[in-house]
């Protein structure tokens, strides 16, 4: 019966916490933007520098959060930086933001994914994310935006295209993955059934013409049958 109680007692404290932080988190939120931005901004540079690190995913998750409700270039530029973030927590939070306001306000966050383009260095961990986040959203700037990727120099991120234009499965994509055959940078690509620690080397070659022939599969066949 005690233990009963103690374990509704700290149930009880857990609601208390939710409560607390969502009313917090809404004073926040009503805040004036620049202001809080900035606040923000400095908060994700002070979770970076972070030793612990449960608390500075913490902090990052809760900064997403927060980003995820403003409109406005630096809103979205610092969303991009949680998602180059070393924890998965944060990069997830922070996806899970951006995909909701690529269906939202697409313009905003292609506007956005260009900038990253161009500002983040090759290596960074949100230049792969990026393209799975956009890959459902049913607008016809997708696909010029992928294009983009796939001229970047991060090879990550040039995969992460590729495969992105195979989940949309249009044949008329398949002009943007051309150029990249015979290309002999290398990524690391996850095996399948292989386990969550198995991977191969693969080029982006290799990985172009395997897209290449999943988009138009039956292009061979209708060639030889013309023949």
């Amino acid at each position: 019966m005690q233990n009963r109680q103690a374990i509704e007692t700290t149930l009880n404290k857990l609601f208390d916490a939710e409560r607390t932080a969502r009313r917090l988190h809404d004073d926040l939120a009503a805040m004036p933007g620049d202001a809080l931005l900035d606040v923000l901004t400095d908060a994700i540079a002070s979770a970076a520098r972070e030793e612990d690190e449960d608390e500075a995913a913490l902090r990052l998750v809760r900064v997403a959060s927060l980003l995820g409700e403003h409109e406005g270039p630096r809103a979205l530029d610092a969303l991009i930086d949680v998602l180059a973030s070393e924890h998965p927590e944060a990069r997830q939070a922070a996806g899970e933001e951006i995909e909701s306001l690529a269906y939202e306000r697409f313009k905003e966050v292609a506007q956005a994914i260009e900038r990253a383009l161009k500002r983040l260095p090759v290596g960074s961990s949100a230049l792969p994310e990026l393209p799975y986040l956009i890959a459902e959203v049913p607008e016809p700037g997708v696909p010029k935006l992928l294009g983009q990727f796939l001229s970047h120099k991060d090879p990550d991120a040039v995969a992460a295209a590729i495969e992105t234009l195979v989940e949309i499965g249009d044949p008329a994509h398949a002009p943007l993955i051309q150029p990249l055959l015979g290309d002999s940078r290398t990524v690391e690509l996850a095996d399948d059934g292989g386990g969550d620690e198995a991977t191969s080397e693969v080029t982006l070659g290799e990985l172009a013409e395997e897209a290449l022939g999943l988009l138009a599969p039956y292009d061979d066949e209708e060639g030889d049958g013309a023949a």
